[in-house]
């Protein structure tokens, strides 16, 4: 695929998403990078057109320099967006209770604190990056260490395996590689999806705080 085809298969993906409105995005693509351009109403948006762009075959890599230009009726002083984001975060069962703490300045959210799983991290960031006023988040929650986490090779072994349930056509060409609670992943894949699979397995393995994700998407 060329990058000028590339290119118009971005702006065909990010069109046909009705979650985005591309009328002031544009596209650049060069070698398979692309490079997103342009300005949004939210900082939702701003995400959801990355993962679109993340959606195209061939797509290597993404560089989003959209802008969050936020219109009138959904501006929010800091003080409101401050206490939506803690009742939002309250009322998220999948988080623990008073371990996350909010800092907002001018729109931009910085969350701080710690969580038992990455997945726990990556949920307090969804239900702040959808509120009204948010023009761009500063994840800072750390995953933090389990007393009763398994050895290295134990955790590898089961990364490993839930690379073979989930890619297992893609699963020779990935290293895993485990240190302490860090896990390093490095090789090829074929897509973004399979990109964020491995990434996935890695962070579900007990007493994981890191993942290194070297990956290249080729």
């Amino acid at each position: 695929m060329t990058d000028t085809e590339l290119r118009q298969a971005v702006l065909d993906e990010l069109s046909f998403d009705p979650s985005i409105d591309a009328v002031h995005v544009a596209v650049t693509a060069e070698g398979g990078v692309v490079t997103l351009l342009g300005h949004v109403a939210t900082f939702n948006e701003k995400h959801r057109a990355e993962k679109a762009a993340a959606r195209v075959k061939g797509v290597r890599g993404i560089a989003n320099d959209i802008e969050v230009k936020l219109p009138p009726n959904l501006r929010e002083s800091d003080e409101a967006i401050t206490h939506r984001a803690v009742q939002t975060l309250a009322w998220d069962a999948a988080l623990p209770r008073d371990r996350i703490q909010v800092h907002v300045a001018h729109g931009f959210v910085t969350l701080t604190g710690e969580v038992d799983w990455r997945y726990q991290r990556q949920a307090a960031e969804d239900d702040v990056r959808k509120l009204h006023g948010v023009v761009m988040v500063a994840n800072q929650i750390t995953v933090r260490p389990r007393h009763d986490a398994a050895g290295p090779a134990e955790v590898r072994r089961k990364i490993v395996d839930a690379l073979q349930r989930n890619l297992a056509e893609t699963t020779a060409g990935i290293t895993v590689e485990t240190q302490g609670s860090t896990v390093k992943l490095s090789g090829k894949v074929h897509d973004w999806r399979e990109r964020a699979a491995a990434e996935r397995a890695a962070w579900s393995a007990p007493g994981v705080t890191h993942v290194e994700d070297k990956l290249v998407v080729a």
